[in-house]
């Protein structure tokens, strides 16, 4: 069985009822043996297709969703989902066939933000959106990573917050350009013949959105972002 196959089901169920199916439907639906689906499991995971729940084959995130509270509710109609970040969740948003609204707060902290996603753009659109963790370094542990990125109104902001936290200041993009982002990274993720994405593909679309803070350089890490 592909990985591949088995990334878009979940995807798939994940956008049609906010949930993922149990392990034995998945192998049903795939046609594969409980032993076959939790080696596939493994290879995804391998991938950085999907993070699993330590020790088990259960989902834990498999981006642009969480499967765990977070700080971003994505809405859309009855359906809601949990985003890791501000990029997932604009990635959720760009694989809908519909305007949804992002829920979030402004650095995680008290002062509530609705930010509104249709038709490729996003309202309001003079967010920014702090990106602190180097892209080489995401998948030590991607968990922490997503939640750091966080929106804000200005760069003052962030460095109060990033010295309050103990955080490096990194880079600061535009919400509008962090759509432009999720679009070009996600848009794909619908197809069963998904594939992780390589280190040099993520380089070039980093490139192509002129993003040229250290924080996008990925000449650290080999094999797949």
């Amino acid at each position: 069985m592909e990985t591949g196959r088995l990334h878009y089901e979940l995807i798939r169920a994940l956008l049609d009822t906010c949930s993922v199916p149990d392990n034995a439907q998945l192998a049903d639906r795939l046609h594969c043996s409980a032993h076959d689906l939790e080696r596939c499991f493994d290879e995804l995971a391998e991938q950085h297709g999907v993070v699993l729940h330590p020790n088990s084959h259960r989902v834990w995130v498999i981006h642009p969703f969480s499967l765990a509270p977070t700080p971003f509710l994505v809405r859309a109609g009855d359906r809601r989902w949990w985003g890791n970040c501000a990029w997932c969740s604009l990635g959720i948003a760009s694989l809908l066939d519909g305007p949804c609204t992002i829920t979030s707060s402004l650095g995680a902290e008290e002062e509530r933000v609705v930010m509104s996603v249709g038709n490729g753009r996003v309202k309001p659109d003079d967010l920014l959106v702090h990106f602190p963790i180097p892209m080489g370094r995401a998948w030590d542990n991607v968990v922490y990573t997503c939640s750091t990125m966080l929106v804000f109104r200005n760069a003052d902001d962030v460095r109060e917050w990033s010295q309050r936290h103990g955080l490096p200041v990194g880079d600061l993009q535009p919400v509008t350009k962090v759509m432009e982002l999720a679009r070009r990274w996600y848009g794909d993720y619908l197809r069963p013949d998904w594939r992780k994405r390589s280190t040099q593909e993520a380089r070039a679309i980093f490139r192509d959105l002129g993003f040229s803070h250290p924080v996008w350089d990925l000449d650290s890490t080999g094999g797949r972002f």
